[in-house]
């Protein structure tokens, strides 16, 4: 599985414009911590919470998550005002493996 992350927006808008999207690739993260990392998109992909972006806020950050898994692929977007507690989760632990 390969997850993507890019952002979007925030005082660093024109800065993070140009940044390609960070990549983690789970080939190299132990058995525990993948499970965890498929359990929270689960999640994050069931729970409509983040779905109807709120108005934009200034200096809001948006982050969207891609994930590669194989044949199937997906992409998970919120923002700081719209984001679900399950979004949050993903985006922490993703955030956490990236360094």
């Amino acid at each position: 599985m390969r997850l993507s992350l890019a952002t979007r927006g925030g005082m660093a808008a024109p800065i993070a414009r140009r940044l390609p999207p960070q990549v983690l690739d789970t080939d190299r993260l132990p058995d525990d911590a993948v499970r965890e990392l498929r359990r929270l998109v689960a999640a994050a992909s069931a729970d409509p919470g983040g779905a109807h972006p709120a108005p934009p806020a200034r200096d809001a950050m948006t982050y969207t998550i891609t994930v590669d898994d194989g044949p199937r692929s997906a992409t998970l977007v919120s923002s700081d005002t719209s984001m679900s507690p399950a979004f949050a989760a993903l985006l922490d632990h993703v955030q956490r493996h990236l360094g």
